[in-house]
């Protein structure tokens, strides 16, 4: 697949925890940004796309260190979360500047990382299609890490599925012609078997608009028992544990360190308590959790839930530091996919009655389904969106002041 748009270069926006050779990773830190020389090579996920001579036009701001899931930055600022006019949401977190560069048009296309759900929520808060891909099918070299044995993926972001595709084909080699290979296996909807979860704690308002999503796309839609529902808990349970803990296994030598903030400390001494305590029960845990899965997939192709069970947060203007975090930690669905080292995708669809114009349709496929899924998500997407690839959408975007915050070079 060429790397073009309209004639030009396409444009290419990299989260700061990856490596562009000559640049300094800062991982949303001013601590790195001082102390880190220059990356003396590029991450291995950037070489198709150096191939195809993309443009690589940022390296995107992130919630430092990339452990908190709000999309705050207290060194950089935070990136503005297109879709507000007169009051400020969270962007998601914590590739928030890769989600806030496609949004605002300044990208094409954005790599960001998911170690809990941070490609899915920063694409559900601000609009765009983010997908998280099968643990170990991109190479995580040259990545700042948090918990990459279990939990940490690379992945693309796209205003829509067409650039989620180029982006993933940027990712992955031949990946265009399995995603051509799925759409033709699978012309119509219908041929989709996709199990239904519904999560206690959500806004009706978001169920509805997710039932609404599925319906109009025309899936066979089968609903997912308590049993398993009940162990969906517990896995969003064990991964966080296990998320926390990655905090505390890869930063804990920054904890006291002068110029990392306050937010990213509490963060690490959290992990330190969760590594003491839940790390290896969690571990333990986490083959079941991998089997009930597989057990489900035989009897669908995709699991469908809301991303996130409530609309994106007002960002207070003095936020608890603990307390937003942890509220996102809970109304986000995202993790137990990590947990697992499934593929999962995020797909915008539209949101009535709940002051916010969108939410996000999650699909989860089985391992190295991220062509079946983007072939899923297309028959969502034309489904659901307004006229040509929703022009109501552009101009909420438009009417935002995306701001630098976004970007960090």
């Amino acid at each position: 697949m060429r790397c073009e748009r309209e004639g030009t270069r396409l444009r290419l926006a990299v989260k700061d925890n990856i490596d562009v050779q000559g640049v300094v990773t800062t991982a949303g830190s001013h601590y790195f940004a001082t102390h880190n020389p220059p990356a003396a090579k590029d991450a291995p996920c950037l070489a198709i796309a150096r191939e195809r001579n993309a443009q690589i036009v940022a390296k995107t701001n992130m919630s430092e260190f990339a452990i908190a899931p709000s999309g705050l930055n207290d060194h950089y600022g935070t990136p503005w979360n297109p879709f507000c006019f007169w009051s400020r949401r969270i962007p998601g977190g914590s590739s928030s500047g890769s989600a806030v560069a496609v949004a605002g048009d300044i990208a094409d296309v954005a790599f960001g990382t998911d170690t809990a759900g941070s490609i899915r929520v920063p694409a559900a808060c601000c609009g765009v299609v983010g997908l998280k891909t099968t643990h170990g099918l991109v190479s995580i070299e040259g990545v700042w890490p948090i918990e990459p044995e279990h939990l940490d993926t690379v992945g693309p972001m796209g205003k829509d599925i067409a650039s989620t595709v180029v982006g993933m084909d940027l990712l992955e080699r031949g990946f265009a012609s399995r995603y051509a290979e799925a759409r033709s296996a699978h012309p119509k909807a219908s041929s989709f078997r996709v199990g239904r979860l519904r999560v206690k704690g959500t806004d009706p308002r978001i169920d509805e608009a997710i039932d609404a999503a599925l319906a109009k796309t025309g899936f066979q839609v089968i609903p997912l028992d308590a049993r398993f529902a009940a162990k969906w808990e517990q896995a969003k349970r064990d991964g966080n544990a296990v998320a926390a803990s990655g905090a505390w296994i890869s930063d804990k030598k920054y904890r006291f360190m002068p110029g990392v903030s306050l937010r990213s400390k509490v963060v690490i001494l959290n992990g330190q308590i969760n590594y003491a305590t839940k790390y290896r029960g969690a571990i333990e845990r986490r083959a079941a959790w991998q089997a009930e899965l597989a057990r489900v997939f035989k009897q669908v192709d995709f699991i469908a839930l809301p991303t996130l069970q409530k609309a994106p947060l007002h960002i207070p203007p003095t936020p608890d530091i603990g307390l937003l975090e942890a509220q996102m930690l809970e109304f986000q669905n995202t993790v137990p996919v990590n947990y697992a080292g499934n593929p999962a995708l995020a797909i915008p669809v539209p949101l009535h009655g709940a002051g916010f114009a969108l939410t996000s349709l999650q699909l989860i496929g089985r391992p190295r389904s991220e062509a079946e899924l983007l072939a899923a998500g297309r028959h969502a997407e034309d489904a659901v969106r307004p006229s040509k690839r929703g022009s109501s959408y552009k101009r909420l975007a438009n009417g935002c002041p995306i701001g630098e915050a976004a970007l960090r070079r």
